[in-house]
């Protein structure tokens, strides 16, 4: 072929070409050790024409070799997307996973076995995500009522992995053993985050508690109508004091009593026998604090003579603000103790008032305590308290849904953190002072 005056030979023909001169002197070589004539030139071109004709005819290599992969393959090699499409397992078999893999996955399944114990703040101890466990996923096994508290059961529970037997043979008796709880109503969910604000402030007074959703067939429809209801754990030897009408104290003690017991310096110590008197001082200090904090009236003023209380407050309703007149008819509710430890207060009933409005606030909870715990106090000053209630509501994973995450519980936090300040300040004008906290 000429172009411009110059021959042009095609690559492709060129190779051919040279390949074709090098084939013929090659083949002409056992041709002369035979004594044969080598094929005439004309020949080797049919020969060569065959030969291309046979390779036009060969079948075409596969369509799909030459694709590229579609936009849309999910990227990672080939065997990954394979085991995804087929559950796990591709073209017949499983697929092996690399060493390396393995290696690098097994801390993440490890993280999600440990769960709630790998994340839990440092206040919360090993006996108290045991127990809320146990109120959270435990079974339900037994149901009994609650004298004089009508909307309250208690329940057994049964924790997994527990051999299982015959639910139907399970008593109440059964709770001797520390696995029962106390289902409240759902209006008392503000007793969850009591029980963390009570282990943040490093108090360890209340009994671990937990939001959840009850589904046993043993329970009343009421109970598991999917209403989120707060479920306290139920300590085993609270020490109740026989008398029927006062079996929710370990110890009879009215206001004037208390107020007694709390002067410093007196001149006489209380008898062994006077009511109460293996609980000191400090304990009151932690009790008063933490009842300011969450303005729960019930223990040290249930007939509301601190402050001015609305008609429809169940203290009014009752006929009980009326004794105020009279403070030798007021008594102390709920003061409980452990057997195992008669020197602790219990504080059970954390309810409070979320909503109790800040210009009401009862400072006769605070009346005759001159001093509070140190470390409570620190974290109050330290302006993490709604941080580390956050990280530790976090735990709950009910309650935290259900009240819309941070932001839903932002404006509880903030009122539980201005009363806060408010006690600081009260502190403060009163010059009261901090005692370090002894030890277990």
């Amino acid at each position: 072929m000429r172009c411009n005056g110059v021959t042009w030979v095609s690559p492709f023909w060129g190779q051919l070409v040279r390949d074709h001169s090098e084939g013929q002197s090659m083949a002409q070589r056992p041709w002369r050790r035979t004594g044969m004539k080598p094929p005439a030139p004309a020949a080797v071109g049919v020969l060569l024409a065959l030969a291309l004709l046979a390779l036009m005819h060969l079948p075409p290599a596969p369509h799909h070799s030459l694709l590229p992969l579609p936009a849309a393959s999910p990227p990672g090699p080939p065997r990954a997307a394979a085991a995804a499409l087929s559950g796990g397992q591709a073209y017949g078999r499983r697929l092996p996973v690399p060493r390396t893999h393995r290696r690098r996955q097994a801390p993440a399944r490890s993280r999600r076995r440990r769960g709630t114990d790998r994340d839990a703040p440092p206040w919360l101890s090993a006996d108290d995500l045991q127990k809320m466990r146990l109120l959270s996923r435990g079974q339900v096994v037994s149901k009994a009522r609650v004298p004089a508290h009508g909307q309250v059961l208690r329940v057994g529970l049964r924790a997994a992995g527990d051999a299982k037997g015959d639910v139907s043979s399970a008593s109440p008796e059964d709770c001797q053993d520390g696995r029962c709880g106390l289902i409240k109503r759902p209006g008392d969910l503000y007793e969850v985050l009591a029980f963390h604000l009570d282990r943040v402030l490093g108090l360890n007074r209340s009994l671990p508690a937990v939001a959840r959703r009850f589904s046993s067939r043993l329970l009343p429809y009421s109970y598991t109508d999917g209403a989120l209801r707060p479920i306290i754990w139920w300590a085993p030897d609270l020490q109740h004091l026989e008398d029927a009408n006062n079996d929710q104290n370990s110890c009879a003690l009215g206001w004037l009593q208390y107020q007694e017991m709390l002067q410093p310096r007196r001149p006489m110590l209380v008898a062994r026998d006077a009511p109460c008197s293996s609980i000191p001082h400090s304990e009151w200090s932690r009790l008063a604090l933490f009842d300011f904090l969450l303005q729960v009236h019930d223990r040290l003023d249930r007939y509301c003579c601190g402050f001015q209380p609305d008609p429809s407050e169940p203290c009014v309703e009752e006929m009980l603000h009326d004794k105020c007149r009279n403070p030798a008819e007021l008594v102390l509710v709920h003061i409980l103790v452990r057997r195992s430890a008669p020197s602790r207060l219990v504080f059970i009933d954390n309810a409070g008032r979320p909503q109790h409005p800040e210009d009401k606030l009862n400072f006769r909870l605070l009346q005759g305590i001159d001093s509070f715990p140190a470390a409570a106090v620190a974290t109050l000053r330290s302006g993490r308290l709604q941080s580390l209630l956050l990280d530790s509501l976090r735990l709950d994973r009910e309650l935290w849904e259900s009240q819309g995450g941070a932001e839903g519980l932002r404006p509880l936090l903030h009122t539980i953190d201005r009363r806060a300040q408010i006690l600081l300040r009260h502190i403060q004008q009163h010059n009261l002072t901090v005692f370090e906290e002894s030890p277990p």
